[in-house]
């Protein structure tokens, strides 16, 4: 029996669509919020490689904008002059021998975009609406490819809401300052215990209260505080829980 050749071309296309459907069905997403210095991108690492999945900072991302715009000395808290930045800004995640590069125009930042001036630009620019959208079809794109687990502030309200486990993760303004001067002076920036404390109190407010995705828990996130936990505690708890929301799920 012969069917007519625009029947053939649907049957093939709706095959097509079924093998992706069914391709996209068996990723994964996981979604990890919190404030700074709660362990995000060390927890979100962590569970990543204990998963075999692909872990996405997307802090990084925002925080290479900031340093393009610091870069042209533009002030990051003006809308109109950072949205005018963004089409000579070209931002690429990169996995070179298993881990997450950030690259800024075809160069690799390292750790330039790590210190806490970066900080403060990266919360400045993630306000603007304008930069949010320039970045939220990069991150989307690698979800509806690959079974990943991202980390940041708006990850199960924006970036990807339907999440199949979304996490707040949290811990004490002191130990998350802790944390975050540890990390620094190890390598090699100064700055004083009471500048980081004081900074990340001053970013929280900010991401909290800003008009555009602000910085707070999805309704359907679970939260989880990790004061004083030690890394491979928190990433011990992290996978129990995960396996457990997506039981009967194979990654």
């Amino acid at each position: 029996m012969h069917f007519p050749r625009r029947w053939r071309r649907e049957a093939l296309l709706r095959c097509d669509n079924n093998d992706e459907n069914e391709r996209k069905n068996k990723l994964i997403q996981i979604a990890i919020d919190g404030p700074s210095g709660a362990g995000k991108s060390t927890v979100a690492k962590a569970v990543a490689k204990r998963l075999g999945i692909i872990y996405v900072d997307t802090g990084a991302l925002y925080r290479t904008v900031g340093y393009y715009v610091r870069s042209r000395e533009v002030d990051p808290k003006d809308p109109e002059a950072v949205a005018a930045l963004l089409p000579e800004i070209s931002v690429e995640l990169k996995y070179v021998d298993g881990v997450q590069v950030v690259f800024l125009n075809g160069e690799n930042l390292g750790d330039r975009i790590r210190t806490p001036e970066m900080s403060m630009y990266a919360s400045a620019v993630s306000a603007i609406p304008a930069v949010r959208a320039f970045l939220l079809n990069t991150q989307r794109e690698i979800a509806e490819k690959n079974s990943v687990i991202m980390d940041g502030r708006d990850i199960g309200t924006v970036i990807l809401p339907h999440a199949d486990v979304k996490i707040f993760l949290g811990a004490s303004d002191e130990c998350r300052a802790k944390r975050r001067y540890d990390e620094l002076t190890a390598k090699g920036i100064e700055t004083t215990y009471e500048d980081v404390l004081s900074d990340m109190r001053k970013r929280d407010l900010d991401d909290s209260t800003r008009s555009v995705a602000p910085a707070v828990a999805a309704e359907d996130a679970i939260p989880f505080d990790n004061s004083w936990m030690t890394p491979e505690e928190c990433t011990d708890k992290i996978v129990a829980l995960i396996e457990e929301q997506i039981k009967g799920k194979k990654i």
